[in-house]
C-alpha cells in the first residue's frame, strides 16, 4: 500500500487500519480506478436527469451500496435511498441505516426503509418454520419472496428507474448484465458498479472514508441475511457464504434473476 493510501487508512480508523480489516486486505484498485469513479458518476447523473424524482438506489448496505450512497450524497444527487429490513438481518447491517443518516446528514440524507407485512411473516414462520429455508429452495425462495421482493415491490411502485451496486466479478450469474438494462417490470435498471473490481471498491471506501459494514472484516463480501450468510474460505468465491447449501444456480433471492 502506498504511504498516501496508509495516511487515508489511518486517517478513517483514528490510526493505522487494523490488521485484519477488509481495507487493508482490499485496497487495490485498477489502473483506471479514476475513470470508472467517472463513468459511475455519470451514469448516476443520467438516472437523476432521464427519471426526475421517480428514481432511488435499492441499497442492500453491502459496501458496493455504500459507494453508491456516498457518491449520491458527496455530489447532492435527486436520488431517493430505500433498503430492505427483511427482520432478518445481522444487528451490524441494520446499524447501518442510522449511520447512513448520520453520517450524510450535511446531504440531507434519508434512508427509505421498507419492511415484509408483518402477518405475512407470520403465518410463514407457523407453518413451515423458522429455519424453513434450509429445508428446500422452493421454501427459501418463498421466505425471501415475502422478506425481499414484496417489499421491493412497494419501494419501486411509484418509481421509473432503479439503481443497484452489482458488479460482473460477484457472480457467474451476473456476468452477462450491463451498466444500464430494464428489469421484468419495463423500468430502467441502472447498474454504475458494474465493471468495477473488489479492490476498486475497497480503494475508493479508503479514499473517501465511507461507512462500511464491519462483517466486512470479518470475511463476509456478500452479506444478506444472517440465516444465510457465512463467511468465505480463502479461495471461495464471493457470494459463496450465501446459501451455501444450495446449488450455485439457485444462489439469487429473485431481486436481480434475468427472466
Amino acid at each position: 500500500m502506498s504511504d498516501v493510501a496508509s495516511n487515508e487508512v489511518s486517517s478513517l480508523f483514528g490510526g493505522p487500519a487494523p490488521a485484519g480489516s477488509a481495507i487493508t486486505l482490499y485496497n487495490q484498485p485498477s489502473a483506471d480506478h479514476a475513470d470508472k469513479v467517472h463513468a459511475t458518476l455519470e451514469l448516476l447523473k443520467a438516472a437523476a436527469f432521464e427519471h426526475p424524482g421517480k428514481v432511488v438506489q435499492a441499497t442492500s448496505l453491502g459496501v458496493e451500496d455504500m459507494v453508491l450512497t456516498d457518491l449520491i450524497a458527496r455530489h447532492r444527487l435527486p436520488i431517493a435511498i430505500g433498503t430492505l429490513e427483511t427482520g432478518m438481518l445481522h444487528a451490524e447491517t441494520a446499524s447501518l441505516i442510522g449511520t447512513i443518516e448520520t453520517h450524510y446528514a450535511d446531504a440531507g440524507i434519508h434512508v427509505e426503509v421498507h419492511k415484509p407485512v408483518a402477518e405475512a411473516v407470520i403465518a410463514f414462520v407457523q407453518k413451515n418454520g423458522e429455519k424453513a429455508m434450509y429445508e428446500s429452495i422452493d421454501l427459501r425462495k418463498a421466505c425471501c419472496g415475502i422478506r425481499k421482493l414484496e417489499p421491493l415491490s412497494r419501494m419501486l411502485a411509484e418509481r421509473s428507474a432503479w439503481i443497484t451496486g452489482l458488479r460482473r466479478e460477484q457472480s457467474n450469474n451476473r456476468g452477462d448484465m450491463a451498466a444500464r438494462e430494464s428489469d421484468d417490470q419495463g423500468r430502467a435498471k441502472f447498474n454504475p458498479m458494474i465493471d468495477w473490481t473488489w479492490g476498486d471498491v475497497w480503494h475508493y471506501v479508503s479514499v473517501n472514508h465511507v461507512p462500511y459494514n464491519p462483517l466486512h472484516d470479518q470475511f463476509m463480501p456478500s452479506i444478506g441475511c444472517a440465516p444465510c450468510t457465512r463467511a468465505i474460505a480463502v479461495g471461495e468465491d464471493f457470494r459463496a457464504g450465501r446459501w451455501w447449501w444450495e446449488d450455485e444456480k439457485a444462489k439469487e433471492c429473485g431481486l436481480h434473476v434475468h427472466k
